[in-house]
């Protein structure tokens, strides 16, 4: 049985010749492939170690159950789809929505693992029954709505909880960031998040040196004096070691409260695909189910153990992208990468030591472009927002979503935020869909024959939410992700 884990050399194994490209089935030599896959494993930093520290779940753990997912998805796709999986930002909002009701950790991955076995089966549906159904479900004006009210319901996490423990680094952490998503290119500017961290981490070391202590609330606490930057979790912390696993717990709460996320997922992971299907010339529609189920059973195992769910990232895309190297080899390499980080608690203390005030700087903007990747959907997917039937239940959805507002249901169990707020969107559309007159209903499906409709003067895929990850499935500087790089097979 081919399980994608051979390659053949490409060339001499070490520069490929101008135009060509190193397939998923090639590798070059293996030194060279190693230096790849630490790259792949730079690229996903930022968001795969500040995802579990704002979900408040192990970085040790996430990362090495990072690499983990990777395999299953690479063994599962046979190879054909390259690609790695880390942490979900998309399930931030989530994790601090039950963490505000009381919820633990283990309530938290409880959550996430059952939206783990909803994408999985939706991964079987998909293989089973054609991408259509995604459609049929969850049209463009649905899951542009729900990616928005996701993130934009994070902004309270930031504004009561980050912000207020360091607003002056806070603020200098935002420009600094900004300023690198914006002014950076090619490989920086996908790392501008993690560059944002390092420049907080020394900026909050600076001022403890020169101001002392700082006297502000500590995760929305009482104002007490601390340092900004405190490492002695760090020296306390061993070289080499287990992370801490714990098992998940089921409460239905929280599990409404996180299944609308499975709609990003499902988003995500089908714009993944179409742009690596675009890149390499190869067409992947048919691994698009198999792609979702993978993702989801990864996330099922990652979080049966106590880590966070896991998801394809753009980041890496852009790494492919600017080396024009698919090999899956270089994922391999990545993941064991990963796992040997995850074996590290050292390294997750530095991680877990990162200041209030530098993530109030980092999620102002973080949260802002997940909820902005909702816009994204509607514009590529051409939505009208003056068609009655798209406006009124995105309208009602998002600030039901984003304003928190509760149904109480009976005495032990009301509906809110993000879980009422997409129920509001999916039932209303069709419902409405169902009473409205042919002429709102002409519009075009996203996604059809195939996983998705393009826009042929670009050739590029329909952007996929999630993510700090950034998961547009395409290079954030000139979309050359999403087009058909020179040399690639038709």
């Amino acid at each position: 049985m081919n399980l994608g884990v051979r390659w053949t050399l490409h060339g001499d194994g070490r520069t490929p010749a101008p135009g060509a490209v190193v397939r998923p089935d090639e590798r070059l030599s293996w030194p060279r492939t190693a230096g790849l896959g630490a790259q792949h494993v730079v690229a996903m930093f930022g968001a795969s170690f500040v995802a579990p520290v704002l979900m408040g779940l192990d970085p040790n753990l996430a990362i090495m159950m990072s690499g983990v997912a990777t395999m299953i998805f690479l063994l599962a796709t046979r190879g054909r789809v390259p690609s790695y999986l880390g942490c979900s930002l998309s399930f931030v909002g989530v994790a601090a929505t039950i963490r505000a009701g009381g919820g633990d950790s283990a309530t938290v991955t409880g959550a996430v693992f059952v939206v783990g076995v909803a994408l999985f089966l939706s991964g079987l549906a998909v293989q089973r029954f054609g991408a259509r159904i995604i459609h049929a479900a969850m049209p463009p004006i649905v899951t542009g709505a729900v990616v928005m009210l996701i993130g934009f319901n994070l902004a309270p996490v930031t504004a009561t909880t980050y912000w207020p423990q360091d607003q002056w680094t806070a603020l200098l952490v935002m420009l600094f960031t900004g300023l690198a998503v914006v002014c950076l290119r090619g490989f920086f500017s996908r790392i501008a998040i993690f560059l944002g961290l390092l420049f907080g981490y020394l900026l909050s070391w600076v001022l403890d040196r020169v101001f002392g202590k700082i006297n502000s609330p500590m995760g929305g606490g009482e104002a007490v004096d601390h340092w900004r930057l405190d490492l002695s979790g760090v020296a306390k912390a061993d070289w080499v070691g287990l992370p801490s696993f714990h098992a998940p717990a089921f409460e239905w709460s929280a599990i409404l409260v996180a299944l609308p996320v499975v709609i990003a997922l499902i988003a995500e992971n089908a714009g993944h695909v179409k742009a690596v299907g675009e890149m390499t010339g190869d067409s992947l529609d048919d691994k698009l189910g198999t792609a979702i189920a993978a993702d989801g059973a990864a996330s099922m195992l990652s979080t049966a153990v106590g880590g966070p769910p896991n998801t394809t990232y753009s980041e890496n895309i852009g790494v492919m992208a600017a080396t024009r190297v698919y090999s899956t080899a270089a994922y391999w390499a990545a993941a064991v990468f990963a796992l040997l980080f995850g074996l590290c608690p050292k390294f997750g203390a530095i991680v877990a030591a990162i200041p209030g005030g530098v993530l109030g700087g980092i999620t102002v903007i973080l949260y802002g472009m997940i909820g902005l990747l909702g816009a994204q959907i509607w514009i590529n997917a051409k939505v009208d927002l003056r068609n009655p039937l798209n406006l009124v239940p995105a309208a009602a959805g998002i600030v039901i979503g984003v304003g928190g507002v509760e149904l109480k249901i009976t005495d032990d169990f009301e509906l809110g935020g993000i879980a009422l707020g997409t129920i509001v969107v999916i039932t209303g559309y069709h419902v409405l869909r169902a009473f409205a007159p042919a002429h709102m209903k002409t519009e075009e499906p996203l996604l059809d024959s195939g996983t998705s409709s393009y826009d042929s003067a670009s050739g590029t895929a329909p952007a996929a939410p999630g993510a700090a990850d950034g998961q547009d499935g395409r290079d954030g500087r000139d979309g050359s992700a999403g087009k058909r790089e020179p040399g690639g097979r038709d």
